[in-house]
């Protein structure tokens, strides 16, 4: 394997670690504050590390947005996705959470076919489908109304994230990335501090204990993001995206070592259906990437062969 891939494998790992610390600080804070006042305080804790080194380099014209509705739109999305998973991770651990939050990137490819016209034949069709179903076996009540409810913020986390790598992909057609990341966040940040001022327990004060906590959550955001676009700098998308899998494994590691908790055989079953469908859906478009456009159209079903 060439170096650089290697490289993108290790810098993929390394972020999806920091994500995985960085959820464990948001479970932590969830305990003490509302769901929309933390993904509040996790989004201005980001905002000033994404802003400065662009404002004191002279490289603000970079943070410019050139489609706002379609920031506006795509932060009011980060608000869901934000809100339902700090709710999930809330009232469930790491790895149940991210065993149905994995369920993601099926919908990602479901979405793109019916909304962007992409082409997807029935073998990729039928490993959404299977995929959705392992989502929907997590998703099934186990006795606990508050797990069923964390579950159903995870998987709704999960599909206003697809819905995101949608807008994604068009934002980013005329927006550089610096403008679409503070952008979505900014907004993100103040709908989800006005909306937690509107419910019934407020805005509540935030404990001095709680701010290197906060500090911590920004940092790690930040530092993971960085991480996540070296990988993708360094490596083809379909060699370091399988490694975004190793979530659940950090996150059973995490919930182990912290809560002394682990996920029930429902769980494991569920994430691993998804984490195979998922697998199997990155195989098959590296497949169809490396055969000649007629044989991968053939291939996918599209045409008779």
């Amino acid at each position: 394997m060439p170096p650089r891939n290697l490289r993108g494998i290790a810098l993929m790992v390394c972020a999806v670690a920091v994500f995985a610390s960085m959820d464990a600080l948001l479970k932590i804070l969830s305990a003490h504050y509302p769901p929309l006042q933390v993904s509040a305080l996790r989004g201005f804790a980001s905002l000033p590390i994404i802003a400065l080194p662009y404002l004191l380099t002279g490289r603000a014209a970079q943070l410019l947005a050139q489609r706002p509705g379609m920031h506006l739109l795509r932060g009011l999305m980060m608000v869901v996705i934000m809100a339902g998973f700090v709710y999930a991770v809330r009232a469930l651990t790491l790895a149940d959470a991210y065993a149905i939050f994995l369920s993601a990137p099926l919908m990602v490819t479901a979405l793109a076919a019916l909304l962007l016209r992409e082409e997807v034949g029935w073998r990729r069709w039928i490993a959404i489908g299977v995929g959705l179903v392992g989502a929907l076996t997590m998703l099934k009540p186990s006795g606990s109304s508050l797990a069923t409810w964390g579950a159903v913020g995870a998987f709704v986390s999960a599909f206003a994230y697809a819905c995101n790598a949608i807008l994604l992909r068009v934002l980013t057609r005329t927006d550089s990335t610096a403008s679409v990341a503070l952008w979505s966040l900014a907004i993100m940040s103040f709908a989800c501090a006005a909306l937690a001022l509107l419910t019934t327990d407020g805005w509540l004060a935030v404990r001095a204990g709680d701010f290197p906590i906060i500090v911590a959550i920004g940092i790690a955001g930040a530092v993971a993001q960085m991480l996540l676009i070296e990988a993708f700098r360094s490596a083809p998308a379909s060699v370091i995206s399988p490694f975004e899998y190793t979530a659940l494994f950090w996150g059973i590691a995490i919930d182990w070592a912290v809560w002394s908790a682990l996920p029930s055989l429902r769980v494991l079953t569920g994430g691993a259906i998804v984490v195979g469908s998922g697998l199997y859906l990155i195989w098959r478009e590296r497949q169809l990437a490396l055969a000649p456009p007629i044989a991968a159209r053939t291939a996918e079903g599209n045409v008779p062969p």
